[in-house]
């Protein structure tokens, strides 16, 4: 060997004749070279200066065999002198194809005699890497011009590579971003190009939910989706892994060794079952600092990351920021433009997007559709008298409400004002219960709302409409399900009302029930029987209570246990209250003109009727329409009727009572009875309850109860009345306890009129 480290030539090699000329014009060269460049370079030889270099250089002869190689050469293929190298040839160092590609293209050079200029050439090296590198090769020929063999000289451009595909990554990454291309896509194209940049390297992107208390898979192309699946929805925790930690601290987590690491000591056996040994996790932030997720980086050997390393996580966390922050920005544009500020509800433009999608699946998978319009009843008064804070409330509550009530396939609108829309998909073609539903929203919405001190009482009126029948387009099933609401208004607010032209089959029995008992307030169905009250001292009757009954076409005469709930419920108790109280000022009216002496004729009042702010209007109306003189209606509320709203309730009693008519309280001594009513309110009269009066007097209890009643009505000069009196064992307690008056089975069932008048003749009335 010579110190250049080409070999000279010895009998014994197999080197070929024209590969001799080359090493022998190969040291010539050098030779010559050595000579003229020694004065300026003194003791340093060519040999130290050719070795020194960073860039490949090397001599082929003909047949692709090394003749001459540098010492940077050398080591790219592992080996620690450069002399070794000499003799082999690429199918030596390389796989077979990597090898052939350049055996072709220096075969071309040779044969052609054209040099190839700064090539770039992919080449694996020894620990698995690729090296680009921008080569040069160039014929070699002898002193006849021959071609002898060719020079390479080559440079690793891996770093510029690297560099200009980070520099191309980021530009495709913020123009992604300026897109508005999904979040998921441009996080994984973030990972996918940091982890190009490294070797034996996977990275993830985690994000911190609303409540930042979990963090929920972001993107995470190259790890295993198993590992990915059960690291999704993790709690941050100060000892929560890297990620966990990182995001709870919001700083940096280097851990070297996930084995030995107490922060990772409770997901050990987890992640030994994927081999990572090192997690490197950066929290994703703001620009306020406010923790929006993590990155982290995840490999297989026990170290830290590199400088460049962190410079690239860096890079890749101000990049995530980026993107979720525009995420965050335009989502909260998107529920802006498409929900309302004050209840959270999507509002009108959401309903426009969503609604023609849910009627095309509805109807291609041949399913029906319910929009129910709501309206709060008298919410102009709510304001007026509570202020509009306090009708914020009930705007938000009554929301809050409607969303809790519906399925997650289900919609609440609020279309504006106090108008909402609840759309209602039908889980299948027959879907029961719809009506129910319905019920169950409305009696939510009922219940009294919370306002400081004080509640405020909440009624809607509801117009359904069903998709197919009552309109095939949004808006035909908006404008049908409106003019059904403004009919229920009609009927007197809180009540349910279904598009006249609605035939649906699947609505259960008590739709059908309530367009009945609809049509017998309508057609005269209905009819009042009356139960004397009687003076328990003498007997003589005092007064009547007018009770309803309804005689329907093919069932008969039903009670009204039977459909007074299903008014209640549908808010039909409002017309048929009304229906009431008209008829028995005309029937009382009627027996006054027939000569006989005036009862007073109680009539019972529901919560629903007591809550329409025209009530007393209405009652004045039927006092005025039947020439009746008021003193002669007694109207009987129940205690629930006045707590709920007891400052609006005492101005109706006492607007009620400026009429001249009188006010009784029914039901006293059922459940819980609050004396404070009884002094409160401009009660006339005390109605005892039935449920107290039927222990009589073998109860202990009842008996003292009863005579508490009846001795604080008294002190409060208040008549009253016992119901439900049976037997003379109960008359002669309420006589003994000084009670004025009774009603029941001992005197008389309810009856109709014709037979009170025969009981008031034959009692010379």
């Amino acid at each position: 060997m010579n110190g250049m480290g080409v070999r000279r030539w010895e009998s014994g090699d197999n080197f070929s004749a024209e590969t001799q000329r080359i090493v022998a014009a190969t040291e010539a060269m050098m030779a010559a070279t050595a000579h003229h460049l020694s004065e300026g370079i003194e003791n340093l030889r060519l040999k130290a200066i050719v070795h020194e270099l960073p860039d490949f250089l090397y001599v082929k002869d003909r047949d692709g065999r090394f003749v001459f190689a540098n010492a940077v050469m050398a080591r790219s293929h592992g080996l620690e002198n450069a002399a070794e190298i000499a003799g082999k040839r690429d199918f030596d160092l390389f796989d077979f194809e990597t090898a052939r590609r350049h055996f072709d293209i220096e075969q071309e050079i040779m044969s052609g005699g054209e040099p190839r200029i700064d090539m770039e050439e992919l080449v694996p090296l020894p620990d698995g890497a690729t090296m680009c590198r921008l080569t040069s090769k160039i014929p070699l020929r002898n002193d006849r011009g021959e071609v002898v063999g060719l020079i390479g000289v080559s440079r690793d451009i891996t770093g510029r590579k690297r560099q200009e595909e980070l520099y191309r990554g980021q530009a495709n990454l913020l123009e992604m971003i300026a897109r508005n291309e999904p979040l998921p896509m441009i996080l994984e194209a973030l990972v996918l190009m940091i982890e190009r940049q490294m070797t034996g390297i996977s990275g993830s992107v985690l994000l911190l939910d609303s409540e930042g208390t979990r963090l929920y898979h972001g993107a995470a192309p190259n790890l295993p989706g198993a590992y990915s699946r059960m690291i999704d929805g993790v709690a941050i925790g100060p000892k929560v892994g890297s990620c966990g930690t990182a995001a709870w601290r919001g700083e940096i987590i280097i851990v070297e060794d996930v084995m030995a690491d107490p922060l990772w000591e409770d997901f050990r056996a987890m992640v030994s079952q994927f081999g990572f040994r090192s997690c490197w996790s950066t929290p994703i932030c703001t620009s306020q600092k406010n923790v929006l997720g993590t990155f982290a980086l995840y490999s297989k050997e026990t170290r830290r990351p590199t400088e460049h390393e962190m410079k690239l996580v860096a890079l890749a966390t101000h990049i995530a920021g980026i993107a979720i922050e525009r995420k965050r920005v335009d989502d909260r544009i998107h529920f802006m433009a498409h929900h309302d500020d004050l209840t959270g509800l999507p509002n009108r433009a959401f309903l426009k997007e969503r609604m023609a999608k849910i009627l095309d699946q509805a109807r291609r998978n041949n399913r029906k559709v319910t929009v129910a319009y709501i309206d709060l009843d008298n919410f102009k008064e709510i304001n007026d008298t509570s202020g509009h804070a306090a009708g914020d409330e009930v705007l938000k509550e009554t929301a809050a409400r409607m969303a809790n009530c519906v399925r997650a396939s289900d919609m609440v609108v609020r279309l504006g004002g106090d108008e909402f829309l609840v759309v209602l998909v039908h889980q299948s073609g027959h879907d029961a219960g719809i009506m129910r539903r319905l019920r169950d929203l409305q009696k939510a919405i009922s219940k009294p709302v919370r306002s400081g001190v004080s509640e405020i009482a909440v009624t809607s009126s509801i117009g359904i409409a069903a998709f197919p029948w009552d309109g095939a387009t949004p808006e035909e099933l908006l404008a049908n399900a409106d003019r059904a609401m403004y009919r229920a208004k009609q009927l007197g607010r809180n009540t349910l009302q279904y598009h006249d032209g609605v035939v649906s089959n699947s609505v259960d029995l008590p739709l059908s029930e309530q367009e009945e008992l609809r049509q017998a307030i309508i057609a005269n169905q209905l009819f009042l029987l009356y139960q004397p009250q009687v003076d328990v001292a003498t007997g003589r009757i005092t007064g009547l209570e007018a009770l309803v009954r309804w005689n329907h076409p093919t069932k008969g005469v039903i009670p009204p246990v039977n459909f007074i709930p299903l008014a209640e419920e549908t808010g039909l108790i409002v017309p048929l209250g009304l229906w009431v109280l008209n008829e028995a000022c005309r029937q009382a009216r009627a027996w006054q003109d027939m000569g006989l002496t005036p009862l007073t004729i109680a009539v019972n009042v529901s919560p629903k009727q007591f809550a329409d702010p025209d009530f007393a209007s209405h009652v004045a109306e039927a006092i005025d329409r039947h020439r009746l003189n008021a003193r002669w209606l007694e109207l009987e509320v129940t205690e629930s009727v006045i707590m709920h709203d007891a400052a609006r309730a005492l101005a109706i009693m006492l607007s009620l009572r400026a009429l001249g008519l009188r006010l009784s309280i029914d039901d006293f001594g059922s459940g819980y009875s609050s004396l404070a009513a009884l002094k409160t309110f401009p009660f006339d009269r005390l109605k005892m309850d039935r449920s107290l009066v039927e222990a009589l007097p073998a109860d202990k209890t009842a008996v003292a109860i009863a005579s508490a009643v009846i001795s604080l009505a008294q002190t409060l000069k208040l008549s009253v009345l016992a119901e439900g009196v049976e037997t003379d064992a109960q008359l002669e307690f309420l006589r003994h306890a000084r009670c004025e008056e009774a009603q029941g089975y001992r005197f008389s069932k309810p009856v109709a009129p014709e037979e009170i008048v025969v009981m008031l003749l034959a009692r010379g009335a």
